[in-house]
């Protein structure tokens, strides 16, 4: 089968372009702006890319037009489908329909840590001898690529967003997954584009729930008030706990790499690693449970854990320069940012830690949350906040308001580089910069290093 993608150099669309060519399909794709390094892994795997979303598109014939949900009306390729009779399924439709109903399918579920725990269960399950197949919106270093597919294998670990289908599909992605176990890390308010409270994201949680089978797993962050509502509307499904009341708890530690990990109150080992932060305590513990539920004895989950080395863009250290390091890391929810910065903090104890943000993501840049960062900031020393001024990644808000409280902690820019000439004045031996974003940033991790090895006279 020719299958043609719109959208395919996304995160989840081009995972899924990966699958699709190692289920044996010719695939073809577009989008605006085709971009590495999604561009470079599929052209590596001989997928064709076409820039743009022209309707002439139409002419490639392929059995089916797989929609990615960047896609609205008005796109003209979509236009020229819906005109011509064409067939055409959204991403997650096929995909569950395709490939993930004949698999053992991992879900993994929450406002925050989606990404690293996904990683870290394939990992995980990878180290045991299972190889299974994922789909994950990150790379981490060990696995190599963020989509694997071998239909021999019947684990499937995907990370599984509650973000919208497809323009003519306003489910959630995740109800279409086939879940068997299913990970619920945490739910906050998020996403703001599409869902008027936290109330309506609860509703598409608990569809979630419904779709997990009586012989299934849920394994669910306890105490949460949010998932404890999703609960409460009905479940099927046996749960399992993680956190401070779940069955799978963190033993007290003074040593901020080291995870003491209990099962029902009892010691079954110590994941001791380079990864900071309570969130990744927790991450680690709903890796563990879930690949106990798949046959992965806990200690042997617990000694993969020690060899796990993150994923890119979650508090990547990008550099160091004159002893400063440059971490790079995916925080844009307040939530986030905040056990980024704590987690740093505890780790680097009274050093200088500095803070570099760009709120990105749509729900920031409508300032839904923006009231919440002074308090998200405050493992801060100084922060500085970036926001541009026009174009689609306009905010709808001041930062230098926002964050006035903070007062000579805070500054505020409209110009890149000025930010950057700002830091590189600012910086001093022993500081640790940490720069969040959900997006490319327009390369500040670059050039910020680069301006480092200039007024230090290092190279790189």
């Amino acid at each position: 089968m020719h299958v043609h993608i719109l959208g395919i150099c996304g995160t989840f669309m081009g995972g899924l372009a990966l699958i699709a060519r190692a289920a044996g399909h010719t695939v073809t794709g577009c989008d605006a702006g085709v971009y590495p390094p999604m561009s470079t892994q599929l052209a590596e795997q001989g997928i064709d890319l076409i820039e743009g979303f022209d309707a002439d598109q139409t002419a490639l014939q392929p059995d089916l037009f797989i929609v990615g949900n960047v896609v609205s009306r008005g796109n003209p390729l979509m236009e020229a489908i819906l005109d011509q009779g064409l067939p055409y399924i959204s991403g997650p439709q096929w995909l569950g329909e395709q490939v993930l109903a004949s698999q053992h399918v991992l879900s993994v579920a929450g406002t925050h840590g989606k990404t690293t725990t996904s990683a870290m269960l394939a990992w995980v399950l990878q180290q045991t001898g299972h190889q299974p197949n994922f789909l994950i919106g990150g790379v981490a270093p060990g696995l190599g690529v963020s989509a694997r597919y071998d239909h021999c294998q019947p684990l499937f670990v995907i990370e599984a967003d509650e973000y919208d289908t497809a323009f003519f599909d306003k489910r959630s992605k995740f109800v279409h997954y086939r879940t068997r176990t299913a990970i619920l890390n945490n739910l906050e308010f998020d996403h703001a584009d599409i869902f008027p409270d936290l109330a309506s994201i609860e509703t598409q949680f608990h569809h979630l729930i419904r779709t997990v089978p009586a012989s299934g797993d849920v394994i669910r962050l306890m105490p949460d008030e949010a998932l404890d509502r999703v609960m409460a509307r009905g479940i099927w499904t046996p749960q399992t706990g993680i956190g401070p009341e779940g069955h799978w708890q963190a033993g007290s530690t003074d040593h901020p790499c080291h995870v003491p990990v209990l099962h029902q109150g009892k010691p079954v080992g110590t994941v001791q690693w380079t990864i900071t932060g309570e969130h990744n305590r927790l991450n680690a513990l709903a890796a563990i449970a879930a690949a106990e539920r798949v046959g992965v004895a806990p200690e042997a989950a617990i000694d993969a854990l020690s060899t796990f080395e993150g994923v890119r863009r979650r508090l990547e250290l990008r550099g160091t320069v004159h002893d400063i390091r440059v971490y790079d890391d995916f925080a844009h929810h307040p939530t986030a940012i905040a056990l980024t910065l704590e987690g740093l903090r505890r780790q680097i104890g009274s050093g200088r830690l500095v803070a570099v943000l760009e709120p990105r993501s749509n729900t920031m840049k409508l300032g839904t949350m923006a009231a919440r960062l002074p308090k998200a900031l405050q493992a801060a020393d100084i922060v500085h906040c970036y926001g541009e001024t026009q174009g689609k990644h306009a905010l709808g808000w001041q930062p230098h308001e926002v964050l006035s409280d903070m007062g000579e902690r805070a500054h505020a820019w409209t110009q890149l580089d000025d930010m950057v000439a700002a830091l590189r004045d600012q910086a001093r031996q022993g500081d640790t910069i940490v720069i969040m974003s959900n997006g490319s940033f327009g390369g500040v991790h670059g050039k910020l290093l680069d301006a480092l090895r200039q007024r230090f006279g290092e190279t790189s």
